[in-house]
C-alpha cells in the first residue's frame, strides 16, 4: 500500500514541469499507459489480478494497453481477465472502463492475446492480423472518442520475442501498412520486443514520432529510467509509445510532456509506461504549410 501511495504521489508530480513548457490552449489531453502483465503473474509466481488492477488504478490513465492477457485460460483461473480488470478498476477508481480483447491463439483451455481498457467511449475494435512468428500475432486497433468527439485509433501491439528480428520486422511492416491507411489520429502502444536502435523502431518512426522517455525530474531519461525489462533488474528498453495523424489534419499531437517508465518491481516481469499526449490545434501557418515532423 505504501508503494502504491508513493507511486500515486510521484505520478501527480510527473507532469508539472512539462505542462509549464507550453500553454494548453484548446488541447485535449490523453493519458495512456502500457503494461505487459504476464497474465497477472508476478515475480513471486502468484497470479493476482487484484494486485495488477491496483497498479493499473494508480496510473489514472484514459487508455491502457495490456499485453500477455488470458481469457478462460486454466493457468490463470479460467477468468476473463480484461473484464475482471475493468470491473476491479471501476471498483477502485469509481470510473467505468470498457474492455476489448484481441486473440493471438487458443491456449490451455482458453484464449491468449492482448487487451485495451478505456474509460473513454470505444466505438469499435478490430484485430489486425500480423505475420506469424514464433507464435501467432495480431495488433488490436480500438477507436476511442475524446471528450470533444474526436475519434482516435489506439493500437496495442506485442511483437515477436526471439533474438532474430526477421519475424518482428515483418510484423512491423504489416502494421505500418495498416497505420498508413488510417484517416484518424493514432497511437501505437506496447511491447515492441526490440531496442531503440533497431530497424523495427526505425520503420515505425517513419510514420510518426516516439514519446520521449523522461526521468522523474522531467529531463530526458537515461539508463535505468529508460529500461522496461526486467522489472526487478531493468536492463532492456523494449516498450514504447508512438503517435501520428493524417497529414491534412487540422490538429497535431503535442508530445512535450513525454513518457515515464514506472518502477513496479513485482507485479509483472515488465515495468509499465505512462505518457501524456495533447491533441492540439495547429496554428494557421502550420495548416498552410506542413512542418517537418508534424504529427
Amino acid at each position: 500500500m505504501l508503494q502504491l501511495l508513493r507511486r500515486s504521489w510521484i505520478l501527480a508530480l510527473l507532469w508539472i514541469v512539462p505542462a509549464c513548457q507550453a500553454p494548453l490552449g484548446a488541447a485535449r489531453e490523453l493519458r495512456v499507459a502500457s503494461y505487459n502483465i504476464r497474465h497477472g503473474e508476478g515475480l513471486d509466481r502468484r497470479v493476482d489480478l487484484e494486485r495488477t488492477a491496483a497498479v493499473l488504478a494508480s496510473f489514472d490513465a484514459d487508455v491502457i494497453a495490456l499485453q500477455e492477457v488470458d481469457v478462460g485460460v486454466r493457468r490463470s483461473g479460467g477468468v476473463d481477465q480484461p473484464q475482471e480488470l475493468a470491473q476491479e478498476l471501476e471498483r477502485l477508481t469509481a470510473r467505468r472502463y470498457h474492455a476489448s480483447f484481441g486473440e493471438f491463439m487458443p491456449h490451455d483451455g482458453g484464449r491468449y492475446g492482448m487487451a485495451v481498457l478505456s474509460r473513454l467511449p470505444i466505438h469499435g475494435a478490430r484485430p489486425v492480423r500480423l505475420p506469424d512468428g514464433n507464435e501467432p500475432r495480431v495488433a488490436l486497433a480500438v477507436d476511442v472518442e475524446l471528450a470533444d468527439g474526436t475519434l482516435i485509433t489506439a493500437i496495442c501491439l506485442h511483437f515477436d520475442w526471439v533474438d532474430d528480428d526477421t519475424f518482428r520486422f515483418a510484423q512491423a511492416q504489416a502494421l505500418a501498412a495498416f497505420v498508413s491507411e488510417l484517416r484518424t489520429p493514432w497511437i501505437l502502444v506496447g511491447d515492441f520486443n526490440d531496442g531503440p536502435q533497431s530497424r523495427t523502431l526505425a520503420l515505425l518512426r517513419e510514420l510518426g514520432a516516439e514519446l520521449e522517455k523522461r526521468g522523474p525530474d522531467g529531463a530526458p531519461a537515461t539508463g535505468h529510467d529508460r529500461f522496461t525489462f526486467s522489472s526487478d533488474a531493468p536492463h532492456k528498453e523494449i516498450d514504447y509509445v508512438l503517435a501520428g495523424s493524417p497529414p491534412d489534419s487540422a490538429n497535431f499531437w503535442d508530445l512535450s510532456a513525454g513518457l515515464h517508465v514506472l518502477d513496479e518491481p513485482l507485479a509483472s516481469d515488465h515495468r509499465p509506461l505512462l505518457g501524456l499526449l495533447r491533441w492540439r490545434p495547429k496554428a494557421p501557418a502550420e495548416r498552410r504549410t506542413q512542418e517537418p515532423g508534424s504529427l
